[in-house]
């Protein structure tokens, strides 16, 4: 059975940084990416960034960009995003996501391509 827990969520203003953390119940050569998504209220789920756990590519969304950083570090089987800069506009809950079989890569933000999810960790940009 494959868990996802995430971490460091939170309440800052404007400007400042958090580190997320996804932690997995297995290697991270049990999958072949691990992805973050993000959904504000009444929105749609969005693909924030993705990694290849293989060779570490990475992948992030426009609106992300030059501001996070997603990285893994396999020896505690966990992928981090280190989000600088955070905009309002940021706010919403954060969800890990692991997928098994190998991603069409132009698809990394497709939730559908993703296997198993954690449960979401809040975070909260507000002055």
């Amino acid at each position: 059975q494959v868990q996802l827990v995430e971490s460091g969520g939170g309440l800052v203003p404007p400007g400042e940084s958090l580190r997320l953390a996804c932690a997995a119940s297995k290697s991270l050569s049990n999958y072949h990416a691990i992805g973050w998504f993000r959904q504000a209220p009444g929105k749609e789920r969005e693909g924030v960034s993705s990694i290849n756990t293989l060779d570490g590519s990475t992948y992030y969304a426009d609106s992300v960009k030059g501001r996070f950083t997603i990285y893994r570090d396999s020896a505690k089987n966990t992928v981090y995003l280190q989000m600088n800069t955070l905009k309002y506009e940021d706010t919403a809950v954060y969800s890990c996501a692991a997928a098994i079989a190998p991603l069409l890569w132009r698809l990394w933000r497709s939730p559908s391509e993703y296997d198993y999810w954690g449960p979401g960790t809040q975070v909260t940009v507000s002055s």
